[in-house]
Formats: C-alpha cells, structure tokens, sequence
C-alpha cells in the first residue's frame, strides 16, 4: 500500500503552480515537507538547495536533482477581442493543446481560469480543419470581451505566466496516478521522500538536494546549482516519456510498473559506465526492479552536471510517465517507491574510494 505522507508529498508537488521561471510555489512545497531539521537557501534563478543536518566538513558530497519547473506558457499578447496570445515554454505538440483548461497568473498574484480555443469547425473549410494547428491560431479565452476588460478587470499581463488546470489523483486498485507536471515533480518528491528516509543517519557522504529551475527550457537551473553545491557525484532524478504505449513490443525500454529507468545515453550525455553499473548492480543486490535505456533524443538536468567543474559522475533515475508534456500524465506509484529506495541504496554505499572508481 502506498504510504499517505508519499501520496500527499506527490500531490502537492503535481498540483503546484510552477512553470519555467515561476517555481516558487513549488519550492514551498519542498519546504513544507523536507525535514524540520534541513536548512535550506535560494539563489537568483530560483534553485532550492536542501541540506541534511548530519552533513559535516570533510565528507565527499553527493547532489541530489530534480527539476522544480513543469511545461506551459506565457502570455505574449492580449488581443482586441480580450483573449489572450501565448507561447510555450518547454517543448509542446501543438495539436495537443486547445481544448484544455487552464490557469493564468494575474496581478494580484491569483490563478484564473482559461480554456485554450481555436476556431470552431462551423466557421473553418473542411481542408482547414484537416490541417495541423499551430499555436499562432490559438488562444486563451479568460472570458473577457475586450483588451480593455482583461487588463483592467482580469488584471492579466504580457509574460503572466500559464498553467495547465489539472488536479492530481490516484486509483490505488491500479495503482495509476494522474496528474500534471509530474516531469519532473515525481522527482521533486523522490528527493524529499529520500531526505526524510534518511533523517538521523550518519553516512559516508554529505548529501544536499536541489531542486533545478528552468530544466525545461535548456537546463538553466543545473547550470547553476552544480557549481554552487560542487558536488563529488550526483544522482538525477527525472519523470522521463514511457515507451510502452507507443513502440514495438521488443522496443520497450520504460514501461509502467517495472520499475525506475536507468539510460545509458541520451542526446546530451552519456552516462558514466562504471557508476551506471554499479547502481544497476546495486538495484540488483538490494532486489529493487530496475530497467535500462538508449534514448536517441532528450536530456535531463544530467547533462550540465556531469561536465561541470573537472566533471563529475552523474546517473539518472528515471521515474517512467506516459505522455508527459501534455496537460496529463500517468504514473505508478511503485516506480515510485522503488526510485526512493535505489536513491537511499545509493547515499547509503557511496563513500569517496568508490567515487574514485568511477
């Protein structure tokens, strides 16, 4: 059976606001949840770093990251007729978009409601309504009926940022879990589930989390919070596209159920064999189901880390979600846990002649 406090972490976190740029919803979250003993401290670009009470001088460190920020938009324009011009921010098949709800952050710091439009088929030719959409034909409907009202009475901006409108649930006879934002939140709260586990152990590593902004749009976050911790070694975690909906059977490298991903080699990073291995061995020992991938395309925050500073070995743990980057994603809870136990497995056996292996 799930654990509550794990479902509550994990609700939270999906159902928070926190676009690229816009994680601070999110941070509070991590806040609310770490342990009471943790401190914590923010930089510029809105990255949380979460250090344990038992971390002491001396002790090689290991980085724990996830993500903070989910895929949405942006207001770019607000029309004559009040609806409102958008972009995206992060990667979106446009045809997945209209037709959704959303939320739109306004001046008074309040999320309103939107729907994502596009122009009905009673007024559109049918060789138009046989065409692909592009987001310059949408836009988001507040409810306004001027430029004017949506200013003035809406109190909606240019570069409001934009949210899908998505609650998070979960149906324990399947063990499914739906819900927004779970690239990467899921691995937001790996990170705290791993902290509070870990509380009141001594290890042979410093551990400090750090939960990276703007992943979404080229990593930025990362970027940054790599060179402020320093870390020795660090472990990624990521809510990454399940395969098992939309390949060959033989294909199948991230499906539900099976346990977290370990990838091999992504768009952006090849993964340290002699760490990879030793956490696929570890996994393993500790009886915790794993799977492992060769990903052509994408990559994670594992990118900026394991080259900065003189490079330092990075692997990710990849929570398996079907069809992220739309409004909903699904995902078990038993990859889940399995992720966390692979995250203590590894701060609990790390120590520094071990780094030096890899």
């Amino acid at each position: 059976m799930p654990n509550q406090i794990d479902l509550s972490i994990i609700k939270e976190f999906s159902n928070a606001n926190g676009v690229s740029g816009f994680e601070d919803e999110v941070l509070q979250t991590a806040r609310k949840y770490a342990p009471n003993n943790s401190s914590f401290s923010e930089d510029s670009l809105r990255n949380l770093y979460i250090f344990r009470k038992e971390n002491q001088q001396g002790k090689p460190v290991v980085q724990l990251d996830a993500h903070s920020d989910e895929v949405g938009f942006m207001v770019h324009a607000i029309k004559p007729d009040g609806t409102l011009r958008f972009i995206p921010l992060g990667n979106w098949i446009a045809n997945n978009i209209p037709a959704h709800k959303v939320r739109v952050l306004n001046a008074d710091g309040i999320y309103i409601p939107g729907v994502v439009t596009s122009k009905p088929p009673h007024f559109s030719p049918e060789s138009e309504n046989s065409q692909k959409l592009t987001i310059e034909q949408m836009s988001i409907d507040i409810g306004a009926s001027s430029k004017e009202e949506a200013l003035q009475d809406f109190k909606v901006q240019i570069g409001a940022p934009i949210v899908p409108d998505v609650t998070f649930a979960y149906d324990p006879t399947h063990d499914i879990m739906i819900g927004k934002g779970f690239d990467c939140r899921l691995g937001c709260a790996a990170i705290i589930s791993i902290l509070r586990e870990l509380d009141g152990i001594e290890l042979g590593m410093n551990v400090v989390g750090s939960l990276s902004s703007q992943e979404e749009i080229g990593m930025r976050g990362a970027t940054v919070s790599v060179n402020h911790i320093k870390p020795d070694i660090a472990i990624v975690f990521e809510g990454c596209p399940a395969d098992d909906t939309v390949v060959e059977p033989y294909m199948i490298q991230t499906a539900l159920k099976h346990g977290p991903m370990l990838r091999h080699i992504d768009a952006r990073m090849i993964t340290n064999p002699r760490y990879q291995r030793f956490a696929l061995n570890l996994a393993k020992t500790l009886d915790i189901p794993v799977q492992e991938s060769v990903r052509t395309g994408g990559a994670t925050d594992g990118a900026p880390i394991h080259v900065a500073n003189m490079g330092i070995p990075a692997i990710v743990v990849g929570l398996p979600v079907r069809y992220i980057h739309t409004h909903y994603g699904l995902a078990s809870y038993s990859d889940y846990k399995n992720a966390v136990k692979l995250g203590i497995g590894i701060c609990k056996n790390l120590n520094q002649d071990l780094i030096d292996s890899f």
